[in-house]
């Protein structure tokens, strides 16, 4: 029997939780992870009989897992690039010119 080692995927999904903040930068994780397990649940659904019904089941979670971490990464990379095309580049520099004056006295 065939071992589906879900690990990576949960790894990565959760360091990609953590890089969201980022500006959603990790959708660069989130992505892979669900990739790399949709992929083994397909190789699994293909040959049934070579790998335990408990993995796949396992490796079904993870790949849940992956799905939500890439669709909350989603919607902050989208909310990110919303605020960054919204914003008023000339107030937003002035406003940090105010704070390096500030910060330097």
């Amino acid at each position: 029997m065939k071992k589906l080692n879900t690990t990576l995927i949960y790894v990565l999904s959760s360091i990609s939780l953590v890089c969201c903040i980022c500006l959603g930068l990790g959708i660069l994780l989130a992505l892979p992870s669900y990739l790399i397990a949709n992929k083994k649940l397909k190789e699994a659904e293909l040959n049934p009989e070579e790998y335990d019904a408990e993995d796949i089941n396992a490796m079904g979670k993870a790949k849940t897992f992956a799905l939500i971490a890439l669709g909350i990464n989603g919607v902050y990379f989208l909310y990110s690039l919303y605020g960054l095309a919204t914003t008023d580049w000339d107030t937003f520099m002035l406003e940090f010119e105010e704070k390096m004056q500030q910060y330097q006295q």
